[in-house]
């Protein structure tokens, strides 16, 4: 690669990695200012918009909010029909789990791939331990992904791409058996789900199967033991990183300092999340794991305030523990085949 080039594309790295440290801080912290129920939910999805590198047009947006209204309205109406028939809701759980799987094991679908998972895991799990989330809920997915989307315009608008630069897309991976792989990383999410609805002390622990789902699709990249050793040490890596913050916060907890905090971790890891590698999505889903720990200390989700920061360390550690035990257990390793976006 000639020297301007390369230092092109280093400049966009930063760039990138800069949007998505002061989107996830500004909107962790705004979020955290208005009360917000959940809110690491709007930096969440930030992230995963910023780090596909493009700002998101407007009609991918519309698709985004349809996306949301159609699949948390969707999971709300089968909550409430199946919510006391739990095999039947897990039956229908797992069929779209699959469906998902399924799409990302063929390189398709993007950041609506685990947005979908999301909503997916959320909705049930919550409607569920509290029934009168019913017409909240929906409410607080449309005001994430539209805080989200937001975020993501305006820290392209802040920093917005020099004309020079072209953009070098990450290739995509494709499964040899994806039909298998969607199978399997379907049985594996929905045993976490079913942990959470069927054991007590599970019964608020939505960041397991969250970081099961992250996990999932990130183990593609794991194709021998250093691998998955080095993915499983950037995800703690994350963990570590929210307990640091966390520990920050208890001592001077002040807006600013909470955004100061985030902005530098997201600096870490959004930074390296930005190359255009598949290696990236690693510190993508650290960035994952950070922002729902943290955000959960500082908030907890409805129904976990009994639970100490320590505790949901305890949750991310078994999530990865059993997401990497599974996957070694279930998954075959096929041969990838690479291609471009």
């Amino acid at each position: 690669m000639p020297p301007e080039a390369s230092a092109s594309a280093l400049g966009r790295q930063r760039r990138i990695g800069l949007r998505v440290a002061l989107a996830v801080a500004a909107g962790l912290t705004l979020g955290m200012a208005t009360g917000a129920v959940i809110p690491f939910l709007g930096p969440l999805f930030a992230a995963q918009f910023l780090l596909a590198g493009k700002p998101l047009p407007f009609g991918k947006a519309a698709g985004m909010v349809g996306l949301v209204l159609v699949v948390g309205q969707t999971f709300v109406l089968l909550t409430g029909l199946f919510g006391d028939r739990p095999l039947q809701l897990l039956t229908l759980l797992g069929l779209f789990y699959l469906i998902c799987f399924a799409a990302h094991a063929q390189g398709k679908g993007g950041p609506a791939i685990f947005l979908s998972l999301v909503i997916a895991i959320m909705v049930p799990l919550l409607d569920l331990l509290h029934g009168d989330l019913d017409e909240g809920m929906m409410a607080i997915l449309l005001q994430g992904v539209v805080s989200g989307i937001v975020l993501s315009w305006l820290a392209h608008a802040l920093l917005p791409d020099r004309e020079a630069e072209t953009e070098e897309p990450a290739p995509v991976v494709a499964l040899g058996n994806p039909l298998l792989r969607a199978v399997a990383s379907t049985a594996i999410l929905l045993g976490a789900v079913t942990l959470c609805l069927t054991h007590s002390g599970f019964s608020s622990a939505i960041v397991v199967p969250i970081t099961v789902a992250s996990l999932l699709l990130q183990l593609d990249l794991a194709n021998s033991a250093r691998a998955a050793f080095g993915l499983v040490a950037v995800n703690l890596l994350g963990g570590v990183l929210a307990s640091l913050a966390f520990a920050f916060m208890e001592l001077r907890p002040a807006l600013p300092m909470l955004f100061l905090v985030t902005l530098f971790v997201g600096l870490i890891l959004g930074g390296r999340a930005a190359v255009s590698s598949p290696s990236a999505k690693v510190y993508g889903g650290a960035l994952t794991t950070f922002l729902i720990l943290f955000g959960t200390g500082l908030s907890p989700l409805p129904g976990s305030t009994a639970e100490s920061f320590a505790t949901r360390i305890g949750f991310v550690l078994f999530a990865i523990a059993y997401a990497l035990c599974m996957t070694a257990l279930l998954w075959a390793r096929p041969r990838t085949a690479t291609s471009s976006a």
